[in-house]
């Protein structure tokens, strides 16, 4: 008998209890997604994710006190960490880039729509980055300006790569096109399982603390499937 899947945990953050309010209406009525805490700055965040272990936190940016992107690394360093999406009204070009090189998972607007946002956090917990087409422009054309630099990894762009097999190398290249793991999966003819184990190496050997670093990263090298 098939075990039943165990629900998407979620944390909120927001300093406006408004927000927090709708977006848990929202979430409440997808199936498979229980918002297990809440928290209204980024220190209270990283407890709550420590008491509750939620598998996504939604963590706006601007907040009194600790803001959601100084949140975003103490939140990574818990064990187990959790999937952090940015959920904020500001869209510009460089909180997308910190929240990025930081290790966030995604970055959705507030203006999105209910469905996109439970897609993102569904996304978002099996592994798969999310960027709100509203941002989306502005972290291309900031990277194919060279706005990412080879500082964002711990050795050069070269040398990383060079640490991948030709299978990793691969992935690496389809993570760059913004493939799920389903869809790499397909591409490649392998299981889903394969495909994060060849994910996690990739994210290991380059240095990169998320999809969306590593798929950076393919684009600035040039890598094509």
């Amino acid at each position: 008998m098939t075990e039943p899947t165990r629900p998407i945990r979620v944390l909120l953050v927001d300093d406006e209890a408004m927000i927090r309010h709708g977006v848990r209406l929202i979430l409440r009525h997808a199936d498979g997604i229980d918002v297990v805490a809440e928290a209204a700055d980024g220190h209270r965040a990283v407890e709550e994710a420590a008491a509750h272990r939620p598998d996504v936190a939604l963590v706006d940016i601007r907040m009194p006190g600790c803001d959601g992107l100084a949140a975003i690394r103490p939140l990574l360093a818990l064990d187990p960490a959790p999937r952090v999406m940015m959920l904020t009204t500001f869209g510009d070009e460089e909180n997308v880039l910190r929240a990025l090189r930081d290790g966030a998972s995604g970055f959705l607007l507030k203006d999105e729509g209910p469905q996109e946002l439970i897609s993102a956090v569904r996304a978002a917990a099996a592994g798969d980055a999310v960027l709100s087409p509203g941002v989306t422009g502005a972290v291309i054309a900031r990277m194919l300006c060279g706005g990412i630099s080879d500082a964002d990894g711990p050795a050069p762009q070269d040398e990383r790569i060079a640490r991948l097999t030709g299978r990793e190398r691969e992935v690496l290249a389809m993570l760059g096109e913004g493939l799920s793991n389903q869809g790499i999966a397909e591409r490649l003819v392998i299981g889903i399982g394969t495909v994060k184990t060849h994910v996690s190496a990739v994210l290991e050997k380059t240095g990169s603390t998320s999809r969306v670093q590593a798929a950076l990263l393919a684009h600035r090298a040039g890598l094509r499937p």
